[in-house]
């Protein structure tokens, strides 16, 4: 049986989710990827989606605007700008995140912060959808 590591969601207000998980989800700026204990070293962007996170027979989902994260064998360590819970977000909170995304997308000046803007256009629109 694979052990568990040590999670940290962390925002810089406060620490969000720290739990011993069995493996958690991430999405990476160059695609999602699994963490479970033992997992090598890592250092990598998040893009805007959501947290898989399992630790035992709870299950969590936790939407992510941007952030790091780190990786090593025995902890991963996610730092994100901000961060929801998608079982207590509000669809109020919901549409607002998605007001100002669109927004961000009309504003933005260069290729990469276009990218990243439609990017969170996309997945607000995607979890907005579902929770309809």
């Amino acid at each position: 049986m694979a052990g568990t590591f040590r999670f940290e969601l962390v925002s810089p207000e406060r620490v969000l989710l720290s739990v011993d998980a069995d493996q958690v989800v991430v999405p990476g700026d160059d695609g999602d990827f699994a963490v479970l204990a033992g997992h090598a070293p890592v250092i990598s962007t998040l893009r805007p989606g959501v947290l898989d996170v399992t630790a035992g027979s709870v299950h969590k989902r936790l939407f992510v605007k941007s952030g790091f994260v780190e990786v090593d064998p025995s902890r991963l360590t996610v730092l994100a700008e901000t961060a929801y819970d998608l079982d207590d977000v509000s669809a109020a909170t919901m549409a607002e995140e998605l007001k100002t995304a669109e927004a961000e997308l009309l504003a933005a000046k260069d290729d990469s912060a276009k990218r990243r803007a439609d990017t969170l256009v996309s997945e607000l629109r995607r979890l907005s959808t579902r929770a309809a």
